[in-house]
């Protein structure tokens, strides 16, 4: 299901300044200031993210309210989401330097795209590691367990416990089941 919207609506304008400002303010804080990138990420993120995440400036995203990630996330410079529709990350993700995800996209008809924008949910489970300059467009959920390597485009939905690579993204192995201990 794709969902339909006017990015010029003067709502949305101001959900996207005000996401501008607090981006600034996280991607020129002091690199010591653990404690006051947090609390931007509070004011950015959806509520329902966990409160460890650990994001490398530069940082980039639409809205930040449709972002929700799990605990103990790590994710490298130069992070970037179109978040036009909701972005879920699990926990335990690890997220390499340049990776983009896209849940924004453009109709096909020329005519179409004069008038409205389209956007359609990404959802990244639980111990997924992204290598550097993955792309994830548009509609796509990945798995738990799941490894994609740099610079994959995923533009199809990833069953867990498998490695992915390439431009589309395929599964090149099979993962057998993590045994976590308790």
């Amino acid at each position: 299901m794709w969902y339909p919207y006017k990015p010029g609506h003067p709502e949305l304008c101001n959900d996207r300044l005000h996401a501008r400002q607090l981006i600034r303010q996280f991607n020129d804080s002091p690199v010591e200031d653990k404690e006051g990138r947090k609390a931007i990420l509070r004011k950015l993120l959806n509520p329902n993210s966990a409160h460890d995440v650990f994001i490398e400036p530069n940082f980039r995203c639409d809205y930040g309210y449709n972002i929700t990630i799990g605990s103990h996330a790590e994710i490298n410079f130069d992070f970037c989401i179109l978040d036009c529709a909701p972005v879920t990350i699990g926990n335990h993700v690890l997220i390499g330097p340049g990776v983009h995800i896209y849940a924004a996209t453009h109709p096909l008809c020329p005519v179409q795209r004069l008038d409205f924008e389209l956007a359609k949910p990404v959802t990244i489970g639980n111990n997924v590691w992204i290598g550097g300059h993955v792309t994830i467009c548009p509609g796509v959920t990945i798995g738990n367990g799941v490894t994609i390597g740099a610079g994959a485009v995923v533009t199809k939905d990833i069953p867990s416990n498998v490695v992915i690579a390439g431009n589309p993204a395929k599964v090149i192995r099979v993962l057998p089941e993590p045994q976590f201990q308790q």
